[in-house]
């Protein structure tokens, strides 16, 4: 009679070793102290009536909350500017950025020089770029409407950032400027991974440029595009120092985002507890958008949205 074998022994769980650990303190700490206790008092200061300077304040409940959703006509504006804002920026670039990488994948002479004219305003301040273009939109001495003007189609001539209706647009179109470059290089890191093969199978069997660029490019994309959505977001979201400097917010609130009416609301008119509110609203709003983004991106690549 056989005898069996006896069961192996169960793997211990290795644990840890505390030198490891110890690395981790130093950024542990930083997060802790920088980040999560921030956001925490924000929570705390949500409630109040605290104006940023005093020892004391007053315990509000939930009636910031109330009076954002019922009486701002300000914040409900900034609201609809960032919303704007972000999805003219995320389409705008995203598709640009794509675009570019696809032209200028092959490692030529003149697409490497591409390739850093484009990334090149990344490398710009902020404030630079609003200068810049502030200079462009002026409507008495701007680039934009002295070509205008020499290509004889003055009566298209606007007032560009002093337009109340297309201004934040206009400055969407700046931010796509700015950062399409950058995302770009994303895109070409992604585009360089997936195996010539599978182009080369598929052209075998009849498929077209767009076929393979439908089933094969941009399937394969999927994390690259994931990264360059979430991060195109939350920058079309913290543009702060892009309109502050360029329009302050105006005019009449129309360039206004969450970002510059926060500052405002806190540093201009020293209520920070309902600035600490707006900024709850705005944190809760860039979760649940870079959520259901992700999850757009995974289902349009052919993927789970799980």
């Amino acid at each position: 009679m056989a005898v069996s074998a006896p069961a192996p022994a169960r793997r211990r769980r290795r644990r840890p070793d505390p030198v490891l650990l110890a690395f981790l303190v130093p950024a542990a700490v930083v997060y802790l102290w920088f980040v999560l206790w921030p956001t925490l008092q924000a929570f705390q200061y949500s409630v109040t009536d605290w104006d940023g300077l005093a020892a004391d304040f007053g315990w509000l409940g939930l009636e910031n909350y109330q009076n954002l959703a019922t009486n701002d006509s300000v914040f409900r504006k900034a609201f609809g500017n960032s919303l704007k804002f972000m999805l003219v920026v995320v389409i705008g670039q995203t598709v640009l950025s794509l675009a570019l990488a696809v032209a200028l994948l092959r490692s030529s002479r003149v697409s490497v020089f591409l390739r850093a004219l484009f990334f090149f305003p990344t490398v710009l301040s902020s404030v630079s770029v609003a200068f810049i273009w502030s200079f462009v939109y002026d409507p008495t001495f701007g680039l934009a409407n002295r070509l205008l003007m020499a290509v004889g189609l003055g009566s298209l001539q606007q007032p560009w950032l002093g337009d109340q209706a297309m201004a934040i647009y206009y400055l969407a179109i700046v931010q796509i400027w700015f950062h399409a470059g950058q995302m770009m290089v994303v895109y070409i890191a992604g585009l360089q991974q997936i195996p010539q093969d599978l182009y080369d199978a598929a052209g075998l069997d009849g498929a077209g440029r767009w076929q393979r660029f439908r089933f094969i490019t941009f399937p394969l994309l999927q994390s690259a595009t994931i990264i360059v959505v979430a991060y195109t977001t939350i920058q079309s979201f913290k543009a702060f120092d892009l309109i502050i400097s360029s329009t302050g917010g105006g005019p009449n609130h129309a360039t206004e985002i969450l970002a510059t009416l926060i500052y405002s609301t806190a540093f201009r008119n020293f209520e920070m507890g309902y600035a600490a509110a707006q900024s709850v609203i705005f944190m809760l709003l860039i979760a649940v958008i870079t959520i259901l983004q992700r999850r757009a991106v995974s289902l349009a690549s052919g993927g789970s949205d799980r």
